[in-house]
């Protein structure tokens, strides 16, 4: 299976959002209700965006939406983790028919 590396949504915000209108970490966090220093772990991949941080930048930029915010940061922490995972450290479990039955009724 092919690993993606997704940028962290940091770095989007960073480069298509901030960079673009040339507003600064210090500017955009007083207009998002954030600190400075939580907006800088953000933009530098540190932190991740919440549920509050997408709303606000919703609110903030428009586009993109905040599921969309939120699915990238879901992308980049699967991706992470993917990296990190052992497989062999776990094992598989009997009834795989049914749990395959319960996910398609989900």
């Amino acid at each position: 299976m092919a690993m993606l590396n997704p940028a962290h949504p940091g770095e989007i915000l960073r480069e298509d959002l901030l960079k673009p209108r040339k507003l600064s970490v210090t500017g955009a966090a007083k207009a998002l209700g954030l600190s400075r220093k939580t907006l800088s772990e953000i933009v530098n991949g540190k932190s991740p965006i919440t549920p509050d941080v997408a709303l606000r930048l919703e609110q903030a930029f428009v586009k993109p939406p905040a599921d969309m915010w939120l699915r990238m940061q879901l992308a980049f922490d699967l991706a992470r983790a993917r990296r990190r995972f052992r497989a062999k450290s776990v094992r598989r479990l009997p009834g795989q028919n049914m749990a395959s039955r319960t996910m398609a009724e989900a």
